[in-house]
């Protein structure tokens, strides 16, 4: 892949994302792959080839490089475009179908995530686990024909309007000797008996994430993810995608780029867009690496935890800068009070920044 080529896709994107602004399309948001819910706006992109991208033809896709895809995510993000409506779908859920799923689970959903009419979930988190996924409490017990699942899972974005989720869940007691063992991962439909999606309310009255309770729901043994007892290498090598992708950096940069627009001398903006363009060169390096097959685990934990930083103190020089002046213009305005907002859950997400910090001191051998 040239780059003169990928050049020419972000002036691509950049015209089209000036078009949709100059009709109102949209309006640039903060963290606009987690609350920029707009449907409307998935199945423009999907017309443009923009979804799904590097999904193979044969399944509805358009065989692009991951190089590719990250020029238009990172451009749409950049605008602040809403893009949550498909974003974990077209990020995780894709690659782990194209890795892990069967023949009938691809045909099945990757034609409808490219074409914008799919939308997934993660089922992961459960209350009182924090990031500890090996102490997931869900289980699934073998029925007749498939699986029964029962258990909790929160934090779960988008919940409350996707089709589907995957969720992890264990098929075996624990073992304290690994603890890692016995997990499995099941394609849920969201709207099936016995799944009970509750809104959890920010306290700036969002709604993004669920509770998700699971009673006794059926999953055919045509939706068991991978192979039962391997769902802790799957979610690992998930969350490398999870984990890397310019959302870990550029969630306020529409903040970013306004502060530009006023001023050119700061020191402070300086070293910020210093940050910025670094973790631009890391991520996607570590882009280039999942296009290899390889497993960055390590490096995806450092653009987490480096990219979820700055995407705070973007937001606390935004909030100085914004100061008291009634007269602020209201757009600036708000774009800082929701970059504030947000601001808490950057480095809890995908992870919380000091337990990927022990992941990267595993992977360097310093623990």
């Amino acid at each position: 892949m040239t780059g003169a080529h990928l050049d020419e896709l972000r002036r691509e994107v950049r015209g089209f994302v000036a078009d949709q602004l100059a009709a109102g399309a949209f309006t640039p948001l903060i963290d606009s792959w987690l609350c920029g819910w707009d449907e409307s706006f998935t199945a423009s992109l999907a017309k443009q080839g923009w979804l799904g991208m590097t999904v193979p033809v044969h399944y509805g896709g358009h065989g692009r490089s991951f190089q590719e895809r990250f020029v238009v995510t990172e451009e749409l993000l950049a605008a602040g475009a809403p893009v949550a409506a498909h974003w974990i779908a077209d990020r995780q859920i894709v690659p782990s179908l194209l890795k892990y799923g069967t023949e009938e689970q691809k045909s099945e959903f990757l034609p409808r995530i490219v074409a914008g009419e799919c939308f997934f979930g993660i089922g992961m988190s459960e209350p009182d686990s924090g990031s500890d996924l090996a102490s997931v409490r869900t289980r699934a017990v073998r029925v007749d024909g498939g699986w029964s699942i029962t258990g909790t899972k929160v934090w779960t974005s988008g919940a409350h309007r996707a089709h589907a989720f995957i969720v992890l869940a264990r098929t075996e007691p624990v073992d304290p000797s690994h603890r890692h063992a016995g997990l499995s991962q099941f394609i849920v439909d969201l709207r099936a008996p016995g799944v009970q999606v509750r809104p959890i309310i920010s306290m700036n009255g969002g709604h993004h994430f669920n509770e998700v309770v699971l009673d006794e729901v059926f999953v055919p043994d045509a939706m068991v993810f991978g192979e039962i007892g391997h769902g802790w290498t799957q979610v690992t090598s998930e969350l490398s995608f999870e984990r890397s992708g310019p959302e870990r950096f550029l969630s306020t940069f529409p903040l970013l780029a306004r502060a530009l627009e006023n001023t050119s001398d700061d020191p402070e903006l300086g070293r910020l867009v210093a940050r910025v363009a670094g973790l631009h060169h890391m991520s996607t390096a570590v882009a280039g690496a999942l296009e290899r097959g390889e497993n960055p685990d390590v490096p995806a934990a450092v653009v987490k935890v480096l990219g979820t930083t700055v995407e705070g103190d973007i937001a606390d020089y935004a909030d100085r800068q914004n100061g008291d002046d009634a007269a602020t213009e209201a757009e600036w305005a708000h774009l800082v009070a929701t970059a504030v907002d947000q601001r808490p859950g950057f480095t809890l997400r995908g992870g919380t920044n000091e337990v990927l910090r022990g992941v990267i001191a595993r992977g360097l051998g310093l623990r």
